[in-house]
């Protein structure tokens, strides 16, 4: 019988994705196909930002270059 399974190797023993249905003790023949990693799925900027939890003044958004550099964000001078 031969099937296909998809495994990550731990350093030390693959280990399967999904179960397997075979006996414990099953004897094998292993074949490799290295797989390039699945890239992961972008995050929005702001669900990264909520997720950080930030703490800040209520007007934050408003005032951010203040916030930020110590300035209202116009030229001083």
């Amino acid at each position: 019988m031969g099937m296909t399974i998809e495994a990550v190797f731990d350093g030390e023993v693959f280990r399967p994705a999904r179960p397997v249905a075979l006996e414990p003790n099953s004897h094998v023949q292993i074949t490799i196909e290295t797989k390039a990693p699945e890239a992961e799925a972008a995050s929005s900027f702001l669900k990264t930002a909520r997720s950080l939890n930030l703490e800040g003044p209520a007007d934050w958004s408003e005032n951010l270059d203040k916030c930020l550099y110590g300035t209202n964000g116009q030229d001083e001078g």
